[in-house]
């Protein structure tokens, strides 16, 4: 695969014939300077992107470090040769590339090829984009047609070809793969259940009792819920990724806040002495999104209770208090801790807690209701950590700033 080859540790080889008068090198889009840290192609080697250059005949010119990892050819090795047999590039259809696209005898009002797929003899795959240094045209009522043999005007001087791996494009794709597997699957239990449920019902309705209409409506109620949320999360995951996200702000009491979200719990059928709030009696007045406030605790309470045990704690406390960096320089704010009795968070899970997709179990909800707190936390400008409680479990701690400066 590209980028796991060794990588040719010999400097890129750079003939003069591909330097232009001022000590530069052209490649698409601009000029390069090539005398750069006391090395004529030091900045050529530390483009990320592999990079050649073959002059009019396809003889390679410049073939840099990266283009050494990506293909495997030693640069010293690339010298000199013929592009076309350094770089045998195919499609998918196994054509070679070569011989469609016919670069140097193709028309002459071609200047670039877009970044297209192609493979090399082992199958690696490389993103490649090719651009045209051309002659200058010719003018006047005697010009030969573009492409016409014996035309000097718009002749190919040199190719420059610039060589990507297909890695980053192939994990984008996993990820709208796990996007759409995640969801369907998500969709497909409750609707199942819900047309199932229906279906029965029309039916046969007078063969239920009351009691059995009511256990039937209430389940499909409940999916129906289930389905909701996931929409609602997938547009929140939309917004957060494309910073549209939108904070209406208003003076919120997050201790109250808790209360309410505790109390609904509580009313749920959550035993009362599973939570426990602690509230610092001066706080400083925070201005926040009072829907979006109820949607992060509400999360992290759900995350403590499903996956923790014990009495679920929440603490709300000042920055200073907590002994917490301000958001910013000078800044106030707060810090509020939800925290479970559990097992706690091995350390190697904590840098994925907060991806997508992420789940503790496989049958865990959609993964998504922490990406989407940390996104709305840090929409209001705070940020969010997850820790050891002190007391065993987890602990995960968001701060917001105070005021309606921040954010």
């Amino acid at each position: 695969m590209p980028g796991e080859r060794a990588l040719d540790q010999s400097p890129a080889v750079l003939s003069p014939d591909a330097l232009s008068p001022g000590g530069t090198v052209r490649r698409a889009g601009g000029i390069v300077p090539v005398s750069v840290m006391g090395g004529s192609m030091a900045c050529v080697d530390e483009l990320p992107d592999g990079l050649v250059i073959a002059d009019h005949s396809g003889r390679v010119l410049v073939f840099n470090r990266a283009a050494s990892r990506l293909t495997g050819v030693p640069a010293r090795a690339a010298h000199g040769a013929d592009v076309r047999q350094l770089l045998p590039l195919h499609d998918t259809d196994g054509r070679c590339w070569w011989a469609s696209a016919r670069p140097y005898h193709g028309l002459s009002i071609r200047s670039r090829h877009p970044e297209m797929s192609l493979y090399l003899h082992d199958g690696t795959e490389l993103l490649v984009t090719v651009s045209y240094v051309r002659g200058p045209r010719a003018s006047g009522p005697d010009q030969a047609l573009p492409g016409a043999p014996g035309c000097p005007g718009g002749q190919v001087q040199r190719l420059v070809i610039m060589l990507r791996g297909a890695d980053q494009r192939a994990r984008v794709e996993r990820t709208r793969a796990d996007l759409v597997s995640t969801v369907a699957h998500e969709l497909r239990s409750p609707l199942t259940s819900v047309k199932g449920f229906t279906a029965t019902l029309l039916a046969k309705w007078g063969r239920f009792t009351d009691d059995q209409k009511r256990v039937m409506l209430e389940t499909v109620n409940a999916d129906a819920d289930r389905v909701t949320r996931l929409i609602t999360e997938l547009l929140d995951v939309s917004r957060i990724e494309s910073g549209r996200m939108e904070v209406h702000r208003q003076l919120v009491s997050v201790p109250e806040r808790v209360e309410k979200i505790v109390a609904g719990r509580v009313a749920a059928g959550d035993p009362a002495e599973r939570y426990r709030v602690v509230a610092a009696d001066r706080l400083p007045e925070t201005w926040l999104d009072a829907d979006k406030v109820d949607q992060i605790l509400g999360n992290l309470i759900e995350n403590a209770v499903r996956h923790g045990a014990g009495t679920v704690t929440i603490v709300v406390e000042p920055l200073e208090t907590a002994g917490a960096r301000a958001v910013r320089p000078g800044g106030e704010g707060i810090a509020v801790s939800v925290r479970d009795e559990g097992d706690g968070i091995a350390p190697e899970l904590v840098p994925r807690i907060f991806r997508q997709f992420w789940r503790a179990k496989r049958r865990s909800g959609a993964g998504l209701g922490l990406y989407i707190v940390k996104g709305l936390v840090e929409a209001h400008g705070g940020t969010i950590t997850v820790q050891r409680a002190p007391g065993g479990g987890a602990e995960f701690r968001f701060t917001m700033p105070a005021g309606v400066v921040a954010g």
